[in-house]
């Protein structure tokens, strides 16, 4: 009864409904699905990523070899446009080689720590006395989000240290406090998060920048707003000028004479070490000195010691090297389309990664995922009306700065909105970084029109538990730089594993905590996506164009 009641309801539908029903081929799909799951080679790229070649520093030795490598790949697969782009050559290079941290006394034992990337290095082992110096007291916590705030305390550490660091080797961080763990360390998406995903934020003003800055968000609610709608291009100013705040300390250790900096970070414990950068990679920056980050139970046994006046000894020897500043280079690649070809669709992940692991979840997975969708569309000869755009972005965690330099040469400015004829040529960009976990969705980056186009793409990976779409912006990646001048952009969501808690800028940011079969059904997803709106008869509707972001001559700010 219920199936005649359907039928004769489909008779009262308006025939140019069913017409706009967007078409998806189910035996593309299947084919699809049958090369990434049957034939996958998304694991053997992520080795070459990570075991082979990582980590990937942004304008490394590392970065090069492995972008060699992937070109090389690619042209394997027959796509004869794989090539190495260049965006800029905004920094310089940096590796390490070899880190060894001892103490000598009172007990003789090796330490366990990660250097900082742009550090420099000892020059051989270096010994010295440990001293305490906390930049910030457990009860004044650094708030990195107030540069005001920041930019005084440094300069308060400055008058209060000098003249009492010279030859010594200096802890900078309080003591770390354990607190018992109280949720697993590795998670999938349940019902009740991926609801809350799908749910439209409240309403909130995204506060007003000019550029340059004419005032720094102070309110943790608002800085969130910021980070996750405010202009791409003014949130990069923002973290620059926290790097010209961290200059003015390493310029200060430097005059100082210390011979290495210690820190610890409050997320790790003994097998978990995060690290970043303790200088900045622009090439007027002053080098930070010789700089590690213990594990935080190693740290606090030198805290420990150190309270109860026990005189400690440290060697140190880091093997760490500056390079001349490189190009920083993209990775890119094609499959010529057909009556369309002079379109594109993008599909794209940041190449490079941190160093204290071999940047698998952060973001190999990412990038293999990637390569494995091309292979995937190449290897089925799938006719695609516009052509396919592979990109790998260089510098994405120095603020995106392969992306935003492909589009400022590409398709427009995104601080004038002054536009290039490739900008009404992109149908689409999709992009993939939150780590190794399965998709479950997309956000949609404020785009309601594409909503219905997205759910019938992912009504054939229902049965792979990727039925979810947010309205929502999500941040923090390249997907942003196309977004930032009107270009329809997206990244997937993403099971979380264990990527925050444990993987994510980590030395465990490695090939072993790769989950397989969730990059196997985020390629044959991507692969999927890509081909349907290669194929579709009309470009993803767009939102409304972002005006040009007001330019103003600003001094006194911090």
């Amino acid at each position: 009864m219920r199936s005649r009641v359907f039928l004769l309801s489909l008779l009262f539908v308006p025939a140019s409904l069913l017409e706009a029903q967007e078409k998806v081929d189910l035996s593309v799909i299947h084919r699809i699905k049958e090369e990434a799951f049957q034939r996958s080679q998304v694991m053997d790229n992520l080795f070459y990523l990570t075991d082979v070649h990582g980590p990937r520093l942004s304008f490394s030795p590392g970065y090069a070899a492995a972008a060699d490598w992937a070109v090389a790949r690619l042209k394997e697969w027959g796509l004869s446009e794989a090539h190495l782009e260049e965006w800029g050559d905004l920094g310089r290079g940096w590796s390490h080689r070899r880190l060894a941290v001892h103490m000598l006394r009172p007990a003789e034992v090796s330490l366990v720590g990660v250097p900082k990337a742009w550090c420099s290095g000892t020059k051989g082992p270096v010994r010295g006395l440990v001293v305490e110096a906390p930049l910030f007291s457990e009860e004044v916590p650094l708030q990195w989000y107030d540069l005001g705030k920041l930019k005084g305390a440094v300069k308060d550490y400055v008058e209060k240290q000098k003249g009492k660091l010279s030859g010594k080797i200096v802890m900078i961080s309080p003591i770390r406090k354990f607190e018992p763990a109280t949720k697993p360390a590795m998670r999938r998406l349940a019902p009740d998060d991926l609801a809350g995903i799908a749910k439209a934020p409240e309403p909130a003003r995204v506060p007003a920048f000019t550029y340059p800055l004419d005032r720094l968000p102070s309110d943790p609610k608002e800085l969130d707003v910021f980070l996750d709608y405010g202009p791409v291009i003014v949130q990069n100013e923002y973290f620059d000028r926290l790097t010209r705040v961290e200059d003015d300390l390493n310029r200060f250790f430097d005059e100082e004479g210390v011979l290495a900096i210690l820190s610890t970070d409050p997320r790790g414990d003994g097998s978990i070490i995060f690290s970043e950068s303790a200088g900045s990679w622009r090439t007027d920056a002053p080098k930070a000195p010789p700089s590690i980050v213990l594990a935080p139970e190693h740290y606090n046994r030198l805290a420990r010691l150190l309270d109860k006046k026990f005189g400690v000894e440290l060697e140190v020897d880091l093997d760490a090297r500056f390079q001349d500043t490189p190009k920083g280079m993209n990775i890119v690649a094609e499959i010529p389309g057909g009556k369309k070809e002079d379109e594109v669709v993008m599909l794209g992940a940041h190449f490079d990664s941190w160093h204290g692991g071999t940047g698998a979840a952060d973001n190999g997975a990412g990038s293999a995922v990637m390569l494995e969708a091309m292979r995937v569309l190449k290897t089925l000869h799938l006719e695609m009306d516009r052509t396919v755009r592979l990109g790998l972005w260089g510098g994405e965690e120095q603020g995106f700065l392969g992306s935003l330099g492909y589009i400022k040469k590409h398709f427009g400015d995104p601080l004038t909105m002054t536009l290039q004829a490739e900008h009404a040529k992109l149908a689409a960009y999709f992009n993939v970084d939150n780590g190794s976990g399965k998709v479950r969705g997309v956000y949609l980056q404020g785009n309601e029109m594409v909503r219905p186009i997205f759910e019938a793409w992912l009504q054939p990976f229902q049965d792979l538990d990727a039925n979810t779409l947010s309205i929502r912006n999500t941040g923090g990646t390249d997907h942003l730089s196309f977004d930032a001048v009107g270009l329809p952009g997206f990244q997937f969501i993403q099971d979380p594993l264990d990527y925050g808690s444990r993987t994510h800028h980590s030395n465990l940011d490695v090939y072993d905590h790769i989950e397989a079969a969730d990059l196997m059904q985020a390629a044959a997803i991507v692969a999927a996506f890509v081909h349907q709106a290669a194929v579709r008869e009309e470009m993803l509707p767009r939102k409304p164009l972002p005006g040009p972001i007001t330019k103003t001559t600003v001094s006194g700010v911090p």
